[in-house]
């Protein structure tokens, strides 16, 4: 796994190569796809497990992913307040999982995602309490709980069917990228 954003040139700026870029913008893509696929049914979301399984066969550039999804998600949907949420939300997963690292079987990622969706009002509440303080941000949990048991049940079941898949297809993927010229 690769394990730390690029390396630093002499400016401080990191490197990236064309086919990290490159990469980069399919897993963008994915993501996208997968979003889109599925915004018709109300919290069932394949963002969470694609970033699990991106971080745990791409290392923490998938954190520059994570960014340029809410990029565009901005451009699709417009700012407003989920766009805080995001930029904390994302990487906060992301991290969590690379922690975890590969060694875990496919149920403890399960769990992890089931976990996430289940709690995700919690996460995004801190905005609430910023905008209209402590009522304000628990009424808005506890209104969205229902959608939460949805968004954890919809998580588990999806991580469960298709972590391995996946896994596998992420790493013959970035086998043949890391071995391509």
């Amino acid at each position: 796994m690769n394990s730390s954003l690029p390396t630093k040139s002499s400016s401080n700026a990191p490197r990236f190569t064309a086919k990290d870029i490159a990469v980069m913008a399919m897993m963008l893509a994915i993501v996208e796809a997968a979003k889109r696929l599925l915004d018709s049914v109300p919290n069932v979301e394949m963002v969470t497990l694609l970033f699990v399984v991106f971080v745990l066969t791409y290392g923490l550039r998938t954190l520059i992913v994570a960014l340029a999804f809410i990029a565009v998600e901005i451009c699709y949907w417009g700012v407003h307040v989920w766009v805080i949420m995001y930029l904390y939300v994302w990487p906060l997963l992301i991290l969590i999982a690379y922690k975890m690292g590969r060694e875990h079987p496919p149920w403890a990622y399960a769990i992890l995602t089931g976990f996430y969706g289940l709690f995700f009002g919690l996460l995004c509440s801190p905005v609430y309490l910023f905008m209209g303080g402590f009522n304000t941000a628990f009424s808005w949990w506890v209104a969205g709980i229902p959608y939460d048991i949805l968004h954890g049940i919809s998580n588990f079941i999806l991580c469960i069917a298709l972590f391995k898949p996946l896994m596998f297809a992420a790493d013959k993927a970035f086998s043949f990228i890391r071995n391509a010229r």
